[in-house]
């Protein structure tokens, strides 16, 4: 695919126009891209995971916390929020209107644009492994601090593109991965393209070789 020049972007409204769970699983086929120092990298979401805020046990933001770290999940739907966890970078974005703190973390690309950039900012990773994971998909994408915390996808780098989407053939739901929480929020907040490879802990036996589970 070739670079995007004149991207459409998905606007602050995309991202609070329904539940946390419903945008998740239409985030699914979206094309993320980002216009990074060596040029434009990117690929389409596969996998992505619901935070739903102050009542989620696993959410950054339980029982209120909010401290400058997580300071960018209390601001506009859209907004970017960027954190270090067990040694690598994740990426959320913020959903629901100001000082409601829920977010998605994008868990999983297929590489789109720039895939041999990619490549060289993950060297000598198997071709499924390179974004099968938020910290591998940052890595890739050569992300490795905060600096883009607090923006939104018009004013940063970073965008997820509204239009040239692939359609997921069928959207399986899981519980989320490496988050501990009660048996009330361990199911279904996991949304994620039926066969795609680059789904993080996809069993090879289920890989879709031939569509990667799109219908387009």
């Amino acid at each position: 695919m070739q670079t995007i020049q004149h991207p459409t972007i998905l606007t602050p409204s995309f991202f609070e126009k329904c539940s946390t769970l419903t945008i998740t699983s239409e985030l699914l086929g979206k094309l993320l891209i980002y216009n990074s120092p060596q040029g434009q990298v990117g690929g389409y979401i596969v996998e992505a995971e619901a935070y739903l805020g102050q009542k989620d046990p696993g959410a950054h933001a339980y029982q209120g916390r909010r401290v400058p770290s997580n300071e960018p999940l209390y601001g506009q739907p859209g907004t970017i929020y960027i954190y270090a966890i067990r040694g690598f970078y994740a990426f959320d974005v913020v959903t629901q209107a100001a000082e409601e703190p829920q977010g998605i973390l994008i868990r999983g690309l297929e590489p789109a644009i720039g895939i041999a950039q990619m490549q060289q900012n993950r060297p000598q990773q198997p071709d499924f492994n390179l974004t099968s994971g938020p910290g591998k998909l940052m890595q890739a994408l050569n992300i490795h601090d905060t600096s883009l915390n607090q923006l939104d996808f018009q004013s940063s780098p970073l965008k997820i593109i509204a239009d040239q989407a692939r359609t997921p053939a069928k959207i399986n739901f899981s519980e989320r991965i490496g988050v501990r929480t009660n048996n009330d929020w361990s199911d279904h907040y996991r949304a994620y393209v039926a066969g795609n490879p680059y789904v993080s802990k996809m069993r090879k036996r289920d890989y879709d070789r031939q569509h990667f589970g799109w219908k387009n």
